[in-house]
């Protein structure tokens, strides 16, 4: 899954049109427009297709947690990440809707896709840990979808 079609299916799982998404980007201090915002929303066909790097989307899931948790006590916004794995955006997400184990598992169910504690518990330890998992396109695709329901 590419990073744009993360986007795009997190915009219809927020319900929110390109202006809104413009938005909640430049909220993370990565200024942008409702027309970037339409450019990789389009398909890889279209004309005017931009390819969504890693660090926009990256400021767009901190200006999400911006959003939904409002701006960190010290006002500081992350640098965005030069590579954005799966694991850091089902992070991120976890992090913007404030969810806690249970309910992930919760937002896996309404989408009928079953995951462990253990196995989602992977996801989120360091790379470094023997127990650590990369998250499947699968498993970030559902997820996604839950939230959607």
């Amino acid at each position: 899954m590419t990073n744009n079609d993360t986007l795009r299916r997190l915009r219809y799982a927020l319900n929110r049109n390109d202006l809104a998404i413009a938005e909640i980007t430049s909220k993370s201090g990565c200024k942008t427009t409702e027309a970037e915002v339409a450019n990789w929303l389009k398909l890889d066909d279209e004309p005017g297709f931009a390819e969504l790097t890693d660090k926009n989307l990256c400021s767009f899931l901190d200006g999400l947690i911006v959003e939904k948790r409002g701006p960190h006590p010290s006002g500081n916004v992350p640098e965005p990440m030069e590579y954005l794995s799966n694991n850091e955006i089902l992070k991120k997400l976890r992090i913007a809707y404030n969810l806690k184990s249970d309910d992930m598992l919760a937002v896996f169910k309404k989408a009928e896709f079953d995951v462990s504690n253990a196995e989602l518990g992977s996801f989120f330890r360091r790379a470094d840990h023997p127990k650590f998992a990369k998250c499947p396109e699968q498993v970030l695709r559902k997820f996604i979808k839950g939230l959607s329901i």
